[in-house]
């Protein structure tokens, strides 16, 4: 008997087509310069974003501060690079 597993991805394809505009949710703690680094991190990989394609939200108690980042995607590398370095600042608790 055979079973079917499906198929399977290669991890180099991709569902999404580039370049897109593409949505990175951040968090961490609420800070002044919070949102400001966040930029400059994201424009390192993205040299068109800017302050007016991030959204910012505050948490309902105010401790903590999302951030929906719209970056111009040009590259799954690209993408795996930003969340990478995102994820290991000491400023970021989540990345999405």
């Amino acid at each position: 008997m055979s079973v079917c597993t499906g198929a399977t991805m290669d991890p180099k394809e991709s569902l999404i087509e580039y370049p897109s505009d593409f949505p990175i949710k951040v968090m961490g703690p609420t800070h002044d310069a919070f949102a400001n680094t966040i930029v400059e991190v994201v424009t390192g990989f993205d040299p068109t974003f800017h302050h007016g394609r991030m959204e910012v939200r505050p948490s309902g108690k105010g401790n903590y501060t999302g951030l929906t980042c719209i970056v111009r995607a040009t590259s799954r590398e690209q993408l795996d690079d930003i969340y990478r370095t995102l994820s290991s600042h000491p400023m970021v608790k989540i990345v999405l």
